[in-house]
């Protein structure tokens, strides 16, 4: 909302709807998603698939522009439409790093089947939905076969499994199925079990995660590679972009956790602090050594008064051969050992 909505909105009490807010915003950005879409999808359409979307979701309404606007250039990039045909959804996820809520894109199982032809080894893919009360029978083996009677006379009850069965071009076929146990298993460990198309669009959510598993035997399109990347990480918790051909991930719980790591693996280990760093704790000295300290380090002692008139008496005494009776026991017991000097001569 611009500066002068909002003083009016001020001065008036009246509230700018939010969905024709989000119109605007997303015209103002239409040279984008021009720049982003296929040529079969026409800027004006996203726009309108994207507000019908943004209408119907509350919570929806409550995330970033940015977020929600990044989100329509991921579908726009991989030429899907959001919403309506079931090919993409935009579904908010609570960053509780920032407490805001943020839009993320989330391929559909009509998006991943049409991502999947456009390899052009896949001429089509099929999925079914049996339910407790068909007529259903499955037999394994070197030549698998499926017979699936749909109950059109009542209620079906509730779902049973999921099968499908992709048809290449050359004239060979994969086929696979899965438990609606094993879908709820994969559900559990969304971080959008609880809200989003899971909610909403249970039953396509089955089909998508059977064609989730049924990808990993299929020719791929660099785009069904991307969209599979970014679902993925979207039902981990985790915020994918579109980087040209690549995907990135970022994991901002990850993130956290290393920001922690490093934060304590630089504080210092006081066991392994050099001990030239460490002061130590100094004793008491008692009071006899500190009338008598002790002499200096080796290199760095200096004689006293006393010593030095000792010195300089020893020194004038040996030039004149005057040494007393303790002073010449002194001297030849220190002098034991070497050459004998010659009496000096002094007249």
């Amino acid at each position: 909302m611009s500066a002068s909505n909002a003083l009016r909105s001020a001065a008036t009490g009246e509230h700018q709807n939010p969905v024709m807010a989000f119109r605007g915003f997303l015209e103002k950005q239409k040279s984008q998603l021009a720049a982003a879409l296929p040529k079969h999808v026409s800027p004006d359409r996203m726009i309108r698939l994207a507000c019908t979307e943004f209408a119907k979701n509350t919570l929806l309404q409550k995330c970033t522009p940015v977020s929600v606007f990044g989100a329509i250039i991921q579908a726009s990039q991989l030429g899907l439409e959001i919403g309506v045909l079931g090919q993409a959804y935009l579904v908010p996820y609570r960053n509780n790093k920032t407490n805001t809520y943020e839009a993320q894109f989330i391929p559909g199982y009509k998006g991943l089947i049409s991502l999947a032809r456009r390899s052009g080894e896949v001429t089509s893919i099929e999925t079914n939905i049996a339910y407790a009360n068909d007529r259903f029978d499955l037999r394994l083996g070197l030549d698998t076969s499926v017979e699936h009677v749909p109950n059109l006379d009542g209620d079906r009850g509730a779902p049973r499994l999921v099968y499908g069965v992709a048809k290449f071009r050359d004239g060979g076929h994969h086929f696979e199925w899965m438990t609606i146990g094993d879908v709820n298993k994969i559900r559990a460990r969304s971080k959008a079990s609880s809200n989003g198309p899971w909610v909403t669009d249970y039953e396509q959510m089955v089909r998508k995660t059977l064609i989730r598993r049924m990808s990993n035997y299929l020719p791929m399109s660099i785009e069904l590679q991307l969209a599979i990347q970014i679902g993925d990480a979207a039902e981990e918790g985790k915020r994918a972009t579109l980087d040209g051909d690549f995907v990135v991930v970022q994991d901002d719980e990850q993130d956290d956790q290393q920001q922690a790591t490093q934060q304590i693996s630089h504080q210092p280990d006081p066991e392994r602090i050099p001990q030239h760093t460490r002061q130590p704790e100094r004793e008491p000295v008692p009071q006899q050594q500190a009338d008598n300290p002790p002499p200096a380090a080796a290199g760095q002692w200096e004689p006293s008064p006393a010593e030095l008139a000792e010195i300089a008496a020893r020194e004038r005494a040996e030039a004149g051969g005057l040494f007393d009776s303790a002073d010449q026991r002194t001297s030849q017991t220190s002098l034991a050992g070497r050459r004998p000097r010659s009496p000096l001569d002094v007249q």
